[in-house]
C-alpha cells in the first residue's frame, strides 16, 4: 500500500476516533448549546469532511485510481434502487423503535442519546436547516472515504478480496463512531458490514449514501422531538398527580 494511503488509514483509524472522542466529551460537559454553537459544530464538521474528501480523491487520482474504483459510478439502477429499499426498511424500523423505547425512559436513564439529543441535535428550526446540510455532508463523504477509499484500497491491498473490503471498511467506519460507546460501535460495524456488501454487490455508493442519508436525517430529526414530548408528558403526568392541587 502506498505510503500516503498508509497515512489516511492512519487519520481516519486513529485521530478521527480520538478527536471525536474528545470533542463529544467537551460539547457534552458544557452546560448548554447556543444555537450559535451548534451551527458552529455543524459547520466545521461540513469543512472537515469536504477536506478529508478532497485529499482522498486526490491522492487516488495520482495513484490512477478511477472515481468507479471508488463506487462513484451507477452501472446497474435498477439493482441499486433494489438495494437501497431493501436496507431502508429494516434500518429505519430498527431506528424508529429505538426511538421510541428510548423516548419512554426517563431522562436520567436515556444516557448518551439522550445527552446527544439534547445538547448536540436540532432544536429549532434554523439549526435544523443546517443540520440536513451536515447530513447531506457525512452521506455522501463518510460514504466515499470508508466505502469508497477504504473499501477500494483494502481490496487492492489484500489481493482482491472482497471479505477484506468489507470487513476492514467497516472496522474502520465503526472507529470512527466510538465516541458512541461499546454498544454504538457495535451497531455501526453492522451497518458498516449492510453498507459494504451492497457496495460490492452493486457496484456503486449509491445505496450507501441513500440509506446512511434516510438514517441519519430520521434519528437526527425525531429524537429531539421524541424526547421534547417525552419530557412534556412526564412533566404533565407529575402536575397532575394528588399534589398537584395543595
Amino acid at each position: 500500500m502506498p505510503w500516503d494511503f498508509v497515512l489516511i488509514f492512519l487519520v481516519l483509524g486513529v485521530v478521527v476516533p480520538w478527536r471525536g472522542s474528545v470533542r463529544i466529551r467537551e460539547l457534552l460537559r458544557q452546560p448548554a448549546l447556543s444555537t450559535a454553537d451548534r451551527i458552529a459544530v455543524y459547520a466545521s464538521t461540513i469543512a472537515l469532511q469536504w477536506f478529508a474528501v478532497a485529499v482522498v480523491v486526490w491522492r487516488s487520482r495520482a495513484h490512477g485510481i478511477e472515481p468507479d474504483r471508488l463506487g462513484m459510478a451507477l452501472p446497474h439502477l435498477a439493482l441499486s434502487a433494489f438495494a437501497s429499499a431493501a436496507l431502508l426498511v429494516p434500518l429505519l424500523a430498527n431506528q424508529v423503535y429505538a426511538l421510541r423505547r428510548l423516548s419512554r425512559m426517563p431522562p436520567e436513564q436515556q444516557g448518551f442519546l439522550g445527552e446527544l439529543s439534547r445538547n448536540i441535535l436540532p432544536q429549532n428550526s434554523v439549526e435544523t436547516l443546517v443540520f440536513i446540510a451536515l447530513v447531506c455532508t457525512v452521506a455522501a463523504c463518510e460514504e466515499l472515504l470508508y466505502r469508497g477509499f477504504v473499501f477500494a484500497a483494502l481490496y487492492t491491498a489484500a489481493g482482491e478480496s472482497l471479505a477484506a473490503a468489507i470487513i476492514g471498511s467497516s472496522v474502520m467506519f465503526s472507529l470512527a463512531h466510538v465516541y458512541q460507546g461499546r454498544r454504538g460501535l457495535l451497531a455501526t460495524f453492522v451497518v458498516g458490514l449492510l453498507l459494504a456488501g451492497a457496495r460490492a454487490w452493486t457496484g456503486s455508493l449509491a445505496p450507501c449514501v441513500v440509506v446512511h442519508l434516510a438514517v441519519d436525517l430520521t434519528a437526527g430529526l425525531a429524537a429531539p422531538r421524541m424526547l421534547r414530548a417525552s419530557a412534556a408528558r412526564a412533566t404533565a403526568a407529575s402536575g397532575a398527580g394528588p399534589e398537584a392541587g395543595v
